[in-house]
């Protein structure tokens, strides 16, 4: 059998994190080549030149393509996916991969889809069928899924959403979040090696008594709501006692730029009157970010990882706002506004041993950690069957059907 070439791009911390698993196993497979490109955030220094974790990891880099433009604008975001589709239309006519797998819904992931279709590469992507109304990755996500050919989601429900969109249910295929694999199966730091870590990186710094893991992102569907919706916040962590603080600063999203300026001056203020309540940082990496999770009081902030990995260590989270607005949440997270008081108050029910023990008793909604395994069998079944015919019938719904009429 010719050898089968796939081709999986990074352009952030987080998608190399769920990612990873998928790599390795993959690269496992004899007959296979995978080709990693990395993009994005990755290549720049303002956002930790995270391709390193990548190299630490032992992963090889097929090729490192920037495409990041300066700026945190509308207009920036426009420009860099302009880059991806040239930079990837030529890194694709030279390399002519089998199969292209995708995570997420960024922008440049819609304008890497976008350059392989064009190019006729036959698309497998991780994950459709969600929602998170109050950015615009809600209609990337979208978009992405009518560009892709296989499909893999986290829950039951995102599957059917994906069959809605279109896609035939034979190419639609549940397997779980990458998020909970990497809780089951990665060897995480003690408490005391974490400690270590931090201190390494922010001298001085001391993990003891309770502390709460931070990200906040832009809600880019709230035009200019960020540089207020960081206030309230940063005012909620100035008024919280005994209480440390580990914060990863925001990504490359339109606004993204003024949340991390805000958190430079906030932390640069609060070394000097509440010296160690704050941990600062680009990128904890992976590894770090899980073991920071695990001993954690709570997740505070609109990530993602509050929903998807959090509850499996059984610790509450406070959702901020809007960003995450529609997608699948379980009953370790608390939702409230962008206003310090309700932040405060959000906390403060997090932090009773009634939600602590109700936390101990919940079910991560996002699948049972095998998620790697069941999209290599997949992928490899689908190409090694020459099962991809790129002209997709659209799959429609009978809705007298459904409405039982």
């Amino acid at each position: 059998m010719k050898p089968k070439k796939i081709c999986i791009v990074t352009a952030t911390r987080a998608e190399y994190g769920l990612l990873k698993g998928i790599i390795k196993r993959l690269s496992a497979v004899s007959g296979y080549i995978v080709n990693v490109a990395v993009t994005g955030t990755h290549l720049s220094h303002d956002f930790g030149m995270t391709y390193r974790e990548i190299e630490k990891d032992g992963i090889p880099i097929d090729r490192k393509i920037p495409i990041l433009e300066e700026g945190d604008t509308p207009s920036a975001v426009s420009r860099t996916m302009g880059q991806a589709i040239m930079r990837f239309s030529d890194y694709f006519e030279e390399s002519a991969p089998d199969l292209l797998l995708v995570l997420g819904d960024r922008y440049e992931t819609l304008a890497i889809c976008i350059a392989a279709m064009n190019r006729q590469i036959p698309i497998a992507h991780l994950y459709g069928g969600e929602t998170t109304e109050g950015a615009i990755d809600e209609a990337i996500r979208h978009a992405i899924t009518k560009l892709s050919y296989l499909h893999f989601t986290s829950t039951e429900s995102y599957r059917k959403r994906v069959i809605q969109l279109g896609e035939a249910p034979e190419r639609v295929f549940c397997v779980g979040a990458m998020g909970v694999e990497n809780i089951m199966r990665q060897n995480l730091m003690s408490r005391e090696e974490l400690q270590q870590s931090l201190a390494k990186e922010q001298p001085g710094f001391v993990l003891e008594g309770d502390y709460c893991v931070v990200t906040f992102h832009p809600v880019t569907l709230e035009n200019g709501s960020e540089k207020k919706q960081m206030e309230e916040l940063l005012a909620a962590i100035r008024r919280t006692e005994n209480c440390r603080f580990l914060i990863t600063k925001a990504n490359a999203d339109a606004g993204g730029r003024t949340i991390n300026a805000m958190l430079d001056e906030f932390f640069a203020q609060e070394e000097n009157t509440h010296p160690g309540k704050l941990f600062l940082t680009k990128s904890l990496g992976m590894v770090r970010y899980l073991s920071a999770l695990k001993y954690s009081a709570m997740v505070l902030g609109n990530s993602s990882s509050g929903l998807v990995e959090a509850p499996s260590f059984h610790i509450p989270t406070v959702n901020i706002g809007n960003r995450q607005k529609g997608r699948l949440a379980g009953d370790t997270v608390i939702n409230c506004e962008p206003v310090c008081e309700d932040i405060l108050c959000a906390m403060q029910k997090a932090r009773t041993e009634d939600f602590r023990d109700k936390c101990r008793r919940a079910v991560n909604p996002y699948g049972d950690g095998n998620t790697s395994e069941k999209v290599v069998a997949v992928i490899r079944k689908w190409l090694e069957q020459g099962r991809i015919r790129l002209m997709k019938q659209f799959f429609d719904i009978d809705f007298e059907t459904e409405s039982g009429t």
